[in-house]
């Protein structure tokens, strides 16, 4: 949900969800039901409504895969390992410099 959760709120999202869920029995296929979905909400295409049914699913435990809370602590650890990692190689810079400065003759 990546590029979609940003342009569509929650809201929507799940909106869309329990609408294909009610509106499935009415059409020949899933993929009508999340197209007539799309039309109906002026969702860009009916693509995205599958990924938000996609997610939902798995979110449910219905579906194997990584669940919206999984992937959502994953970007922050990644975030926080990156954060860390510029930390690290600031207090080394720091730590060159101070033991070039220690080595230095005192006038």
């Amino acid at each position: 949900m990546s590029g979609s959760s940003k342009r569509y709120p929650a809201e929507l999202r799940e909106r869309a969800v329990r609408m294909v869920a009610e509106v499935r029995a009415d059409h020949e296929s899933e993929w009508a039901a999340m197209t007539k979905v799309a039309e109906l909400l002026g969702v860009g295409t009916p693509e995205t409504i599958r990924k938000w049914c996609r997610q939902a699913e798995v979110d449910a435990g219905k579906r194997p895969g990584v669940t919206s809370e999984e992937s959502a602590e994953l970007k922050r650890l990644k975030r926080e390992n990156a954060e860390l990692r510029r930390a690290n190689a600031i207090l080394k810079s720091a730590s060159v410099f101070f033991a070039a400065e220690l080595d230095r003759p005192q006038r």
